[in-house]
């Protein structure tokens, strides 16, 4: 019996609806979107690398992939989609799904895979290399668990798609399985390179159902630019909806929505099955294309903008920093471009001051981030969701707008302030005959334990003030004294204990909480009105 798994059959993907979680097939979910309110990944990098895949089959099962349609009869279209909230044609779902592989386990064209690597690569990479988080080789274990490289345990074929979906996103640079080519003979092997979302924060709109949130993530043809090719150039198209590639030629020019959010993989990847299909027992792992990275935009990034650097280095997406709280990024995605000159909103964004209100009004936002450095190392992949909140974008009310932004940067400006503080109070608490020595802001100072724990304190109380403010509509002038309050709770906090021990910290800490208050009038600027804008 030849293993099969195929994802548009079998319940492979967790949703959250009205009965609870349930495990859904591909089909079952794109049949039931209107009725399932959202994805239940348990990996966010995994849902967020599904939403992609899952919106170039919205853009194919509504015909909003067209890349001729006008602008304005896009949006009408999707619009109208939207309104009409009876979901996808089934019909349409079927046809789609029978035109394509969809199995893990297909011999020929196994799903998101490459079959040729069990004749190309001499080494199985094992499927510890597979599951994110199990120790591999000399690789760093940042996930606890049972796991261990002499005995690896099969991963269950649902798991293991979740886990191809991240190394085709996310997946490492560096060394690799070694793949031989005929016609290709390298000097050495060319190795990994880094997946195309590697180290990002994604931000995705999300409606009251996955119908909706995958209608919001359709944006129209961006034609010639986004370094995307002319649509009627080379037609656009998904890795399962063609033929492996060349791996000898260069690969086709980034077309939109199917090459730019699910063909820029940069590895390789085939899965061993057990005989029943149930189970993942081993793998391949080696490098996918030795041709240069394409320039590309992903419409789900923050983009930041540095200044003075060539141009690949000019347009960077936002990293994503676990020590970082998503609602330090809304007013990236709030305001403008003119009004944010260091980034750029994700392109995703651009269109949706064009939907109904009806969707406007419950409009929120997933955040997905995997913190990682550039090549190996993992950190920690969290999400967030945000409340409601597109009525607060510039167009929609510019007051909000600007008053998300000043708090954003107040909240910044007090912790930066917060830690230095800390810091040269702990100097003069341990110095205190070199108090007057030399001037504060001459001081060096560097982070100490005081630093770390009230910075520990004041982010989540931050959070907390930050969504008050909002909430309540607070005057500009109210900002920065409610985070000055904030911070000088958290110096108390942090250094309650220390109090008591030190003799003169009391002199030093008070010298803190007294500057924390005064630079609440010190109000700095906002991007507006640096421009002269009122």
């Amino acid at each position: 019996m030849t293993a099969a798994f195929s994802v548009a059959e079998k319940p492979c993907i967790p949703a959250r609806t009205s009965h609870g979680h349930e495990m859904l097939s591909l089909r079952q979910l794109l049949t039931r979107a209107h009725r399932v309110e959202d994805l239940a990944l348990p990996l966010p990098p995994a849902q967020s690398s599904l939403l992609r895949i899952l919106t170039v089959i919205t853009a194919r099962l509504t015909g909003l992939d067209d890349p001729h349609l006008p602008r304005a009869t896009w949006t009408r279209r999707r619009n109208e989609f939207l309104q009409a909230g009876r979901g996808f044609d089934p019909d349409m779902i079927g046809t789609y799904l029978k035109a394509h592989i969809f199995d893990l386990f297909d011999p020929h064209r196994p799903f998101l895979q490459d079959p040729r690597l069990r004749t190309q690569c001499v080494k199985r990479a094992g499927v510890n290399a597979l599951a994110w988080g199990r120790p591999a080789g000399n690789n760093t274990v940042w996930r606890t668990g049972d796991h261990s490289d002499s005995t690896p345990h099969p991963l269950p074929a649902h798991e293991a798609f979740w886990h191809l979906l991240i190394h085709h996103y996310y997946g490492p640079s560096g060394r690799c399985s070694a793949r031989t080519v005929p016609g290709f003979h390298p000097v050495k092997d060319p190795g990994l390179s880094s997946g195309p979302l590697r180290s990002t924060l994604s931000f995705h709109p999300q409606g009251r159902t996955l119908y909706e949130t995958l209608l919001l993530h359709l944006t129209p043809s961006p034609g010639d630019t986004e370094d995307l090719d002319e649509p009627a150039c080379t037609p656009d198209a998904c890795p399962w909806e063609e033929d492996l590639p060349d791996l000898l030629a260069p690969p086709p020019p980034l077309t939109w929505p199917g090459r730019l959010l699910t063909g820029r993989s940069r590895h390789a990847v085939l899965l061993e099955p057990d005989p029943a299909g149930a189970h993942v027992t081993d793998a391949y792992l080696t490098w996918a294309t030795f041709h240069p990275r394409q320039p590309a935009t992903d419409p789900h990034h923050i983009i930041d903008t540095q200044p003075g650097k060539d141009a690949e280095q000019r347009d960077i997406p936002r990293r994503a920093d676990a020590d970082r709280a998503p609602w330090r990024d809304l007013d990236a995605l709030l305001l403008a471009g003119d009004e944010t000159p260091g980034s750029r909103r994700p392109t995703v964004f651009a269109t949706l001051n064009d939907l109904p209100d009806t969707v406007q009004d419950h409009l929120r936002v997933r955040v997905c981030g995997f913190d990682q450095d550039p090549k190996v190392n993992n950190r920690l992949w969290y999400t967030a969701l945000t409340p409601p909140l597109w009525n607060w974008a510039q167009s929609n009310d510019p007051r909000a707008a600007a008053r998300i932004a000043s708090a954003r940067i107040a909240a910044e400006s007090y912790a930066a302030l917060l830690a230095k503080l800390t810091a040269t109070a702990w100097q003069s608490t341990l110095n205190p005959r070199n108090n007057n020595t030399r001037p504060a802001r001459h001081r060096r100072t560097k982070p100490c334990r005081w630093t770390r724990a009230a910075l520990a304190a004041y982010w989540p109380a931050a959070e907390t003030t930050f969504w008050e403010l909002i909430h309540t509509g607070a005057p500009g002038d109210d900002i920065r004294p409610a985070f000055a309050r904030t911070a000088v709770a958290a110096l108390r906090t942090a250094t309650r204990d220390d109090l008591i021990r030190h003799p003169y910290a009391g002199r030093a800490l008070a010298r803190a909480v007294i500057t924390l208050r005064a630079a609440a009038s010190d109000r700095p600027r906002t991007p507006g009105e640096r421009r002269g804008h009122p």
